[in-house]
C-alpha cells in the first residue's frame, strides 16, 4: 500500500496532461491528499519493522546487472514520507490561484513530489539514484517557466549544481557496485568494504549528496534557486528536495561506508558549523525577504549535517527530526513571503515592506509569520526547538567545541529572523493617509484566501504538535538510527 504514494502521484501527473485546465488544481489536490493519507496511515497503522528496511515491492528489473525494482521502508522512511505529504498538500493549496499554464505547472509539481517519494522508498541503489536525478528536470522547468527574479539563471545554476553532485554520486555508486557486486542497500550495508576504498569513496558519495543538502561551500545554488522559484517551487525545494541529499547521505554514504564516515566525520562537522554561522551572517545583511529565508534554509540544514556528523544515536535522530521540522517551517516561511506578501504588495524589499503596516492590512499573514519565525528561531514548544536541542546534546558528546560555535549561529538566526519579522509586518514608518505604498495594485485581493489559510494552519499545526510531543517522531526514528551500521 505504501508504494502507492509513488503510483498515485505519477498517475495524477499524467492525468493532468489529459484533462481540461478547469480540473487541474483539483486533480493536484486530490493526488497530494491521497499520497498524504497513505503516508499518514502507514505512519500510524502500519506494522513496519521500524529498525530495518522492510520490503514492500521487489521485482527483477535488469537481472543481468543485479538491478531490482525494490521498495522498502523503516522508521526514517516513514518520517520522510509524512513530511513529503504535508509539504505537497500545502504547496498545492498555496498555488490554488495559479492561472498561467495550470496543467503544466501542477504536472511539474507532482513529478517533483513523486520523485521524492521514490527516493525515500528505494532500497536499490540505482533505483534511488534514478528517482534522485528525476527530481532535477521538473525543478528546472518549475523555476525557468514559472519563476520570477533571474529565473533562467536560478534554474540553470540549481540544475548544474545538481548534476555536478549527481556525477559524484554516480562515481560512488560505481565504486560500491563494482566492489560488492550488488545494488541492494541491505546487502551493501552488510558488505565489508576495504578501509582504503572507504577513505575516498565515502567523501565523494557524501559530498555528492551534500550538494543538494546545501553543504558549505556548495550551497550558493540554494538562495538563488529559492528566490528565482515560484512560491510552490521554493516550498518544495526547502521542504522536501534539500532533504533528499541529507537523507541519501545518511541512508547510503554513512551506512555502507561506516569506516570512511568515521574518518571524515570531523570535517563534516567543520563544514556544518561554518554553514550554520556563515549563512546566518549573510542572511542578516539581505534586503530581499526570500533571500533571508533562503540563507536561513542553508543555516538550518547545517544543523542536519552537524547531527549526522555526531555519529551517535541521539545526534543522528535529531538530524532526521530537523529534516522533518525544517521541511514544515521553511515551507511556511516561503508561503508567507511568496504568496501572502509578494502577491499582494509586489515587493519583497524589507525597507519597502516596513512602510506598509502589513500587520493591519494582512493580520492573518502577520500571525502566521510570527508563528513561523518563532519555530525557525527554536522557541520551546515548536518543532525547531525539539530538533535543535536533540542535535546539540548529541553534538556535545562528540564535538563540544562545535556546540559553542553553533551558539553564535543561533544568535544570528534570532537576529535576522526578528529583523525580517519587524520590517515585514511591524515597521515604524507610517504613510500619510491616502498615499499609495509601493504599487498601484497592491490593495487588490488583500484578504488571505481560504486555501491559503488551510495550508498555513496545516503547517502551523504540525510544527506545534511535533514541538509539544516530539516522541511521536522519535519513537519511529530512533530504532532505525540505532540499527545503522556506523553506530556499531
Amino acid at each position: 500500500m505504501i508504494a502507492w504514494t509513488i503510483y498515485v502521484t505519477f498517475g495524477g501527473a499524467v492525468l493532468l496532461l489529459l484533462l481540461p485546465r478547469a480540473f487541474s488544481r483539483w486533480v493536484a489536490l486530490v493526488t497530494t491528499l491521497a499520497g498524504f493519507a497513505i503516508g499518514l496511515a502507514a505512519f500510524f497503522v502500519s506494522d513496519v519493522d521500524l529498525a530495518h528496511l522492510t520490503t514492500i515491492v521487489r521485482v527483477p528489473w535488469v537481472p543481468a546487472l543485479g538491478m531490482n525494482y525494490h521498495l522498502a521502508i523503516d522508521g526514517i522512511g516513514l518520517t520522510m514520507l509524512l513530511v513529503t505529504g504535508i509539504s505537497a498538500v500545502s504547496t498545492v493549496l498555496f498555488s490554488w490561484d495559479v492561472d498561467h499554464r495550470q496543467n503544466e505547472f501542477f504536472f511539474w509539481l507532482l513529478l517533483v513530489v513523486g520523485g521524492c517519494y521514490g527516493v525515500f522508498l528505494s532500497a536499490d541503489l540505482f533505483l534511488l539514484f534514478l528517482f534522485y536525478e528525476l527530481v532535477i528536470v521538473p525543478k528546472y522547468f518549475l523555476i525557468a517557466i514559472f519563476g520570477s527574479t533571474n529565473k533562467e539563471y536560478g534554474a540553470m545554476k540549481l540544475t548544474l549544481y545538481s548534476f555536478f553532485g549527481g556525477a559524484l554520486v554516480f562515481i560512488g555508486i560505481l565504486a560500491a557496485y563494482v566492489t560488492a557486486g550488488s545494488l541492494d542497500l541491505n546487502q551493501l550495508a552488510q558488505f565489508k568494504f576495504s578501509p582504503q576504498l572507504q577513505s575516498w569513496a565515502f567523501p565523494i558519495l557524501f559530498l555528492g549528496f551534500g550538494v543538494l543538502a546545501g553543504i558549505w561551500p556548495l550551497h550558493t545554488w540554494a538562495p538563488t534557486g529559492h528566490v528565482a522559484a515560484p512560491t510552490a517551487g521554493s516550498m518544495l525545494l526547502a521542504g522536501i528536495v534539500m532533504k533528499l541529499g541529507a537523507y541519501a547521505g545518511l541512508r547510503v554514504a554513512m551506512n555502507i561506508f561506516p569506516q570512511g564516515f568515521h574518518m571524515w566525520s570531523k570535517w563534516i562537522a567543520v563544514l556544518a558549523v561554518i554553514g550554520i554561522v556563515y549563512a546566518a551572517a549573510v542572511a542578516l545583511r539581505q534586503r530581499d525577504l526570500k533571500f533571508v529565508i533562503g540563507y536561513s534554509s542553508v543555516s538550518h540544514m547545517g544543523f542536519v549535517l552537524l547531527g549526522l556528523a555526531t555519529a551517535n544515536a541521539l545526534g543522528v535522530s535529531g538530524a532526521v527530526l530537523q529534516m522533518f521540522s525544517h521541511g514544515v517551517i521553511a515551507a511556511l516561511l516561503f508561503a508567507v513571503a511568496g504568496r501572502m506578501i509578494y502577491r499582494r504588495t509586489h515587493t519583497r524589499d524589507l525597507d519597502q515592506l516596513s512602510i506598509l503596516q502589513l500587520n493591519r492590512a494582512l493580520p492573518f499573514a502577520a500571525f502566521t509569520f510570527v508563528i513561523a519565525s518563532a519555530a525557525s528561531m527554536g522557541i520551546p514548544g515548536f518543532s525547531g526547538f525539539a530538533a535543535e536541542i536533540t542535535i546539540l546534546i548529541g553534538a556535545w558528546r562528540t564535538f563540544p567545541l562545535a556546540v559553542w560555535i553553533t551558539g553564535l549561529g543561533m544568535v544570528l538566526v534570532a537576529a535576522f529572523t526578528l529583523r525580517a519579522l519587524v520590517k515585514s509586518f511591524f515597521g515604524d514608518v507610517r504613510m500619510q493617509e491616502g498615499n499609495v505604498p509601493v504599487d498601484a495594485d497592491w490593495n487588490e485581493g488583500q484578504k488571505i484566501s481560504l486555501p491559503e489559510k488551510i495550508g498555513a494552519c496545516l503547517l502551523m499545526f504540525v510544527t506545534l504538535v511535533i514541538g509539544l510531543y516530539p516522541k511521536l517522531l522519535l519513537d519511529r526514528i530512533q530504532p532505525a538510527v540505532e540499527a545503522m551500521r556506523f553506530l556499531k
